[in-house]
């Protein structure tokens, strides 16, 4: 089965109500350049210290695991089956959490009995044993919330969003049971669906239950066997596993390195595909928007400016940007004052901005459709559920003003 990326659409009326108000500030340094990156420098101590801590804690590590084996230290002992296929490959992580991360585990992993809003309510726990188990005392601590994706604060118990919630499950209950194939196709997706699209300026949009499922299990929908993925070097967990997924070749380039880039792009061309040096199908170059770890913003003009170049395509993850930049919330494409419609995919988390969970691809309708009939999550999974989608709604309403009130532009300022 031929997998094709449909061609490009002209630009819509809605793209143009879009950018009707004309591109944004110049975002440029005084070199000219898009978007220079520049990171505080780690000071020298800082960073020999660091290593020297790994080396005593490595140290320490194996000392640990000797009195382990000869039974002195109970805690931490693993039985390894020798005949376990993983055990080469995990024999690292094994050692890092035996004796590295059970010192410090007290500060991941904190259950909390509260909505994720401006301070949650933290359960105590105690350990005896190393943070290898933990006992419940029954108490909670208020803390402030710093650790949190509900960048609009929109991950609330009370107000407008929750109380539609609640109405949306009194009529239609809290699960789908059912893929859209069949009968989880609900009205509410649908206009969830005309609702993104309209709010990211693309022709159409389709959407799924989980943002992690929206990239691994989509992209094998884009390119296949034949064709060439160019891939950020710090792109998503999930995007990683969806390249992986495609079957097509994967070429990785420096983070936010359009020279590095463009290298890739010329000696795609030129060398083709391997051994037969076929043109290759078709060439989709996969960035983020905003990549979260290391608060880096995507190069975007310049890497529309290869992409038309070079005739590819491009697909551009908005998880972490849509809903948190640019005048109305409408991401990267906005705040570099792009046309939409020089993205050819566009794909966005509603667990961020949104307050809820799930994930939407935008793009033409061609491919839209195309997604529709192709994609596994489509055609075999569970839909967003009605509570979820209700949320996402609510949500983009207030952002868009549209509940008759200025919340919405108060929670971008």
């Amino acid at each position: 089965m031929v997998r094709n990326i449909p061609g490009s659409i002209a630009t819509t009326e809605m793209s143009s109500e879009y950018v009707k108000s004309g591109p944004l500030p110049s975002v440029e340094d005084s070199q000219g350049k898009y978007g220079k990156e520049s990171y505080q420098p780690i000071p020298v101590f800082v960073a020999i210290w660091t290593y020297v801590s790994y080396f005593i804690l490595t140290v320490r590590g194996h000392f640990i695991d000797i009195l382990r084996k000869i039974g002195i230290v109970k805690v931490g002992r693993e039985i390894v089956d020798s005949n376990d296929p993983f055990k080469m490959t995990r024999e690292f992580e094994r050692f890092f959490t035996r004796n590295m991360y059970m010192l410090i585990r007290d500060c991941w992993e904190r259950p909390i009995a509260s909505v994720a809003g401006p301070y949650v309510d933290v359960v105590d726990r105690e350990s005896d044993d190393g943070n290898w188990t933990y006992k419940f005392p029954g108490t909670k601590k208020r803390c402030l919330n710093l650790g949190s994706y509900n960048y609009l604060g929109f991950a609330e118990n009370s107000g407008p969003c929750a109380e539609a919630v609640k109405d949306t499950i009194r009529k239609y209950g809290v699960g789908n049971c059912s893929s859209r194939a069949k009968y989880g196709n609900l009205d509410m997706l649908s206009k969830l669906e005309k609702m993104v699209a309209h709010f990211v300026g693309k022709q159409d949009a389709v959407v799924f239950g989980m943002g992690f499922a929206t990239n691994s299990t989509n992209m094998r929908s884009l390119v296949t066997k034949g064709s060439l993925l160019i891939s950020d070097e710090l792109n998503h967990t999930s995007l990683i596993v969806g390249a992986k997924l495609t079957g097509a070749k994967i070429e990785v380039f420096k983070h936010n390195d359009i020279e590095d880039l463009e290298r890739k792009l010329k000696n795609a061309i030129i060398e083709g595909q391997p051994r037969t040096h076929r043109p290759w199908k078709k060439i989709l170059i996969v960035v983020e928007g905003i990549y979260s770890m290391e608060g880096s913003i995507v190069k975007l003009p310049e890497i529309i400016a290869l992409k038309k170049k070079y005739k590819a395509y491009l697909y551009l993850d908005e998880a972490h940007s849509i809903g948190a930049i640019g005048p109305t919330g409408r991401g990267v494409v906005e705040y570099w004052g792009c046309d939409p419609n020089d993205v050819d995919i566009m794909m966005g988390t509603f667990t961020k901005s949104f307050g809820a969970c799930g994930g939407y691809i935008a793009a033409n309708h061609d491919i839209i459709n195309h997604i529709r009939k192709e994609s596994h999550s489509a055609i075999y999974g569970v839909p967003m559920m009605p509570p979820v989608a209700q949320q996402v709604i609510s949500s983009l309403n207030i952002i868009l003003g549209k509940d008759g009130t200025q919340d919405g532009q108060y929670r971008f300022t």
